[in-house]
């Protein structure tokens, strides 16, 4: 089959590798091949290679150099984020605080503590998908060692008020409760905007590289000096025994160059993001009928744009997109392949018909303008053709809905 064109809008899913990233990571691939944890040449060639990757993950959130753990991705760093902190509060049991729209990793995470005797508070997200702060503080005990807010929404792109929660962290403490952390999952929000883990005022962070134009398969945890801890991969020294494992040099190389590429350009990124994603939701607005738009109009990242079409599922929506060469998504990449209404977009309110109707549009640094005329003109087009052969268009609404949460 060809095609017109191809446009890629799932940036929040995976980002295409930057060739510059590419031309730093090759020599790592080739001649310099060696283990970082050697002390001869070849070893002590990719440890200094590790470490300046590491200087500059650090500088993309304002950490220190030795805050910086390298992982797998954003799902290993989630869970010994709060595997780690929970195993080293002895005994199980105490009090876990979260948000009912994280990520699915750190959901499993939290179900699987459950099992575990912990017990877990979700706090709804309202209409606009924004956590409110009377509510974490509402939701505080004795017993709370935990607070896990993502920083921004894989889905939604709603920006939660992390810096507000880590001033009510930092408050406790001073009144005398030494042992409550603060956790945030920043894999969408690192290189979209700008992130400074002292005026957060976290504890642990969760980072990964294909979010960033890098290659899978590398990720970090930002580790405040002082938490403690315990780690998930055990057997050996790397990582300050936080992972055990051979450090993936090549991944961890080209994590560290994607991080200094993505803090220079931040601003012309969001820029050019913003501005492509104005233009396509206007013109959705104006040429596509029965819509609602999820999430909050202006606390969100750049380049999400997250809409509920009415009476169309969203995986033939989904499809029909993909046979015209435009790729987007139903929710996160990874609770791909479930047939079950997004959580997120039901923990707003919405209807398991909104739910199932949702499609995430994320914009990356190569899209152009041509690009969102060429998909709203397939949109219009085929959701007028689904519509028309959808069982679920049998009650007639008025012919437009534009709605915006606030």
């Amino acid at each position: 089959m060809s095609f017109t064109r191809r446009v890629y809008l799932d940036h929040s899913a995976t980002t295409p590798a930057d060739p510059r990233v590419v031309e730093a990571m090759m020599p790592y691939l080739t001649e310099r091949f060696g283990n970082a944890s050697s002390v001869h040449f070849f070893g002590q060639e990719a440890r200094a290679a590790v470490d300046r990757a590491r200087r500059e993950v650090a500088g993309l959130i304002g950490a220190r150099s030795n805050e910086i753990v390298f992982l797998s991705g954003g799902t290993e760093a989630n869970n010994l984020a709060i595997r780690g902190l929970c195993e080293a509060v002895e005994p199980p049991g105490p009090h876990i605080i979260t948000s009912s729209i994280e990520h699915s990793s750190l959901r499993g995470i939290c179900e699987a503590l459950e099992k575990r005797g912990w017990e877990i508070t979700r706090l709804p997200a309202y209409e606009d998908g924004v956590v409110r702060l009377e509510d974490v503080r509402s939701a505080l005990r004795a017993d709370t060692v935990l607070i896990s807010v993502m920083l921004a929404n894989n889905e939604i792109g709603t920006i939660q008020p992390i810096q507000e929660i880590g001033a009510l962290v930092r408050q406790e403490r001073a009144s005398g409760r030494k042992h409550l952390w603060l956790h945030t999952d920043a894999v969408q929000a690192a290189g979209r905007i700008r992130i400074d883990v002292e005026q957060l005022g976290c504890d642990i962070l969760s980072l990964s590289a294909h979010k960033l134009y890098a290659p899978k398969g590398a990720g970090a945890l930002y580790v405040r000096r002082g938490v403690r801890i315990l780690g998930q991969n055990v057997g050996g020294h790397q990582e300050r025994e936080r992972r055990a494992g051979t450090e993936a040099v090549p991944g961890i190389v080209a994590f560290g160059a994607a991080a200094r590429i993505a803090r220079e350009e931040l601003d012309q990124r969001n820029d050019n993001a913003k501005e492509l994603r104005e233009k396509f939701e206007a013109a959705v607005a104006e040429r596509v009928s029965d819509v609602v738009f999820n999430g909050h109009p202006e606390r969100r990242l750049s380049h999400i744009s997250n809409i509920s079409f009415r009476f169309i599922e969203g995986q033939s929506l989904l499809i029909n997109l993909d046979l015209e060469g435009i790729a987007v998504s139903t929710g996160s990449a990874c609770s791909s392949g479930t047939l079950e209404p997004s959580p997120v977009i039901r923990a707003l309110g919405r209807n398991d018909e909104l739910a199932r109707g949702a499609i995430r549009f994320s914009f990356g640094k190569d899209n152009t303008a041509a690009e969102v005329d060429y998909v709203v003109d397939v949109l219009s087009r085929v959701a007028q053709k689904l519509r028309t052969l959808s069982p679920l268009n049998k009650v007639k609404v008025p012919s437009l809905e534009f709605r915006v949460s606030s």
